[in-house]
């Protein structure tokens, strides 16, 4: 069993993991962004400040996750040009 092969430096080609989640966190932000406007407009005589609370902090959380993903795969595909 060679540990170089398990614990050694990866190429390339690693980077798109980071570059799979990016895309899909991109989507879940736009689909969560549509989610909320499209129940706000619908529910608009019962929003309470809680639900907008609730959704803005989904909006940043997704935004989080979509930005860390898409700093980790510039920092994968620069570091093993």
């Amino acid at each position: 069993m060679d540990f170089a092969s398990i614990y050694g430096p990866l190429d390339k080609q690693a980077c798109m993991y980071f570059s799979i989640l990016t895309i899909l966190f991109f989507i879940a932000l736009i689909f969560a962004l549509l989610a909320e406007l499209f129940y706000l407009v619908k529910n608009y005589k019962n929003v309470t400040g809680r639900h907008v609370v609730n959704g803005i902090l989904i909006l940043f959380n997704m935004f989080i996750a979509y930005f860390v993903n898409r700093l980790l795969y510039n920092m994968c595909s620069r570091s093993l040009a």
